[in-house]
């Protein structure tokens, strides 16, 4: 299973969102998870909604700091809200450059889920054709 990690400061939205997504669109593929740099109490109420409205519930998941990642990762993805981590062993790192909908209308989460969506659409594409060559 290929691992890949969602990093943003809070884990509350878009690292929440994208986790989400992957779970849902590519299970049995990959083995996911999210992280924040700093505490946070919930995931935020309209990341929930935005997501049940596209059919993914991530109800259940919950902010969670660095230490929950394991010591070596496949990918590395932040979330464009400048996280600078620390060093986490992994092939591949990059940032998705995603504002954050924090603060504002259902609508900054939905766009923000769907830009997520289609990166995540991609991230799978990505993966099954570099194991494909192999």
């Amino acid at each position: 299973m290929i691992k890949v990690a969602f990093v943003c400061i809070h884990n509350s939205c878009r690292s929440q969102m994208a986790e989400g997504y992957l779970k849902t669109l590519g299970k049995n593929l990959f083995e996911v998870y999210s992280a924040g740099t700093e505490n946070y109490p919930e995931v935020k109420p309209l990341a929930v909604k935005a997501m049940a409205l596209d059919g993914v519930d991530i109800r259940q998941q919950y902010p969670k700091t660095l230490e929950v990642l394991p010591e070596h990762l496949d990918y590395l993805i932040t979330m464009g809200c400048g996280v600078e981590c620390p060093y986490v062993p992994t092939t591949h790192r990059e940032d998705w450059g995603l504002d954050d909908p924090s603060g504002g209308p259902i609508e900054d989460y939905i766009e923000t889920r769907d830009a997520i969506k289609k990166k995540i659409l991609n991230l799978i594409d990505v993966v099954k054709k570099t194991n494909d060559q192999r």
